[in-house]
């Protein structure tokens, strides 16, 4: 077991020294051609592993709104200041504004317009967040690619009736997140406890799920089944969905723990 700790632990350390050396080039190029450069699209956990490692002060994330979870390293030269930067987005980013036609409101989920993104050869990396609607969805993108993206939706079979443009990221939509709420009682906050009872599984099946590196912390996988979890804390199952820790509310007569979780719809 200690050994395949250890073989997990080294991929991962893999992935985020390549992640770092990716922004470490963006950062050169910025500096030796006095130029704004930007990074893919990063995950939240990516994101987190940027902050955690890397000092940049002249950069920021951006990826649409505030609220939005995909974003992008802006780096800009030191000749410049942020705002100045700031009005450069637009030159950067751009939005593919889907508009189904009556027959198809309601139709779509967010699963159908990133697998038909997938579908044209668009990677992962190279688009943002996609807020769906029932009238259709603002696509968050890089502006160099809107030309091929907007040409290779209109070929699509499920978007021949669509509405499709570009629009100018200042006018994407906003994110509205919704969340499920319920309670659950736990012995204590070791993860497995957690997971077994978000996922409504015995405490055996969440140590599989864990083991399986379906959990995430705050985006980093977890390894091991007694971390512990902490109010606010965001736990990722997949196959089961994104929770937050949201809220302590006391202790049963056994001294069992009961937690307010809220759960993304």
């Amino acid at each position: 077991m200690k050994c395949e700790y250890n073989k997990m632990k080294n991929k991962y350390e893999d992935e985020e020294d390549l992640l770092l050396a990716r922004i470490e080039d963006k950062v050169q190029i910025c500096y030796s051609k006095n130029k704004i450069t930007y990074s893919d699209f990063l995950n939240e956990k990516e994101q987190m592993i940027v902050n955690k490692k890397v000092k940049i002060d002249n950069s920021f994330w951006f990826g649409g709104n505030e609220n939005f979870d995909r974003k992008a390293l802006i780096i800009y030269p030191k000749k410049i200041s942020k705002e100045i930067a700031k009005t450069m987005l637009k030159t950067i980013f751009s939005v593919i504004r889907i508009e189904l036609p009556d027959e198809h409101l309601g139709e779509y989920e967010h699963r159908n317009y990133l697998s038909a993104l997938i579908k044209i050869g668009i990677d992962r990396s190279k688009i943002g967040d996609i807020i769906v609607s029932k009238n259709g969805a603002d696509i968050v993108i890089f502006k160099l690619n809107e030309v091929y993206i907007l040409e290779g939706l209109k070929q699509l079979t499920r978007f021949k009736k669509s509405n499709i443009s570009i629009v100018d990221i200042a006018e994407v939509k906003n994110k509205i997140d919704s969340f499920e709420e319920r309670t659950i009682i736990v012995p204590s906050l070791r993860c497995d406890n957690i997971v077994s009872e978000i996922a409504r599984c015995s405490r055996k099946s969440a140590n599989d799920i864990i083991e399986s590196e379906r959990v995430l912390v705050n985006y980093e996988i977890v390894l091991k089944p007694s971390r512990k979890i902490l109010i606010g804390d965001k736990i990722t199952i997949r196959g089961k969905g994104k929770f937050i820790i949201d809220e302590n509310l006391g202790n049963t007569k056994k001294d069992n723990i009961v937690l307010k979780i809220k759960k993304y719809v």
